[in-house]
């Protein structure tokens, strides 16, 4: 009998004890779940159009635009963002972004005329429209 109530006295204090550790252990959340402030401008784009990053702000290719809530071209807009990829968008040029784990923006060299703020917190697009669209580039090929 002495040997089954030590045995339930040490089984009780294993799980106390593995409990308490887990709950202490467990600490601050992963850094890809904090989210980070990013801006995005798209005001310079002309003429004014609409914009979007799938699935974090309002679409625009099925809309209304009387009555979308679509993001416009002409406002500044703060989104809050996890590290990870993303796309920006409009009906004539998108490519892709990151959001690193120190919150901060990187994108592919390639787009340096047409987007800035790499190692920053705000995208700023330039370029309304790429090739093989209708017009002349608004940058230079290299």
């Amino acid at each position: 009998m002495q040997r089954i109530s030590l045995l339930l006295t040490l089984c009780a204090c294993f799980t106390v004890t593995t409990v308490a550790v887990g709950i202490s252990a467990a600490g601050p959340p992963p850094a890809y779940t904090k989210e980070h402030v990013i801006t995005i401008d798209a005001t310079t784009l002309h003429p004014p159009s609409w914009w979007y990053v799938p699935g974090v702000t309002p679409l625009i290719w099925s809309m209304d635009p009387e009555n979308t809530e679509a993001y416009r071209t002409s406002t500044v807009r703060e989104l809050r963002l996890k590290p990870g990829s993303y796309r920006f968008g409009t009906f004539t040029f998108d490519f892709p972004f990151t959001v690193n784990l120190d919150g901060v923006l990187e994108y592919p060299t390639t787009l340096d005329q047409c987007v800035s703020g790499r190692a920053t917190q705000t995208l700023t697009i330039k370029c309304s429209k790429t090739q093989p669209y209708g017009g002349q580039p608004e940058y230079t090929v290299k």
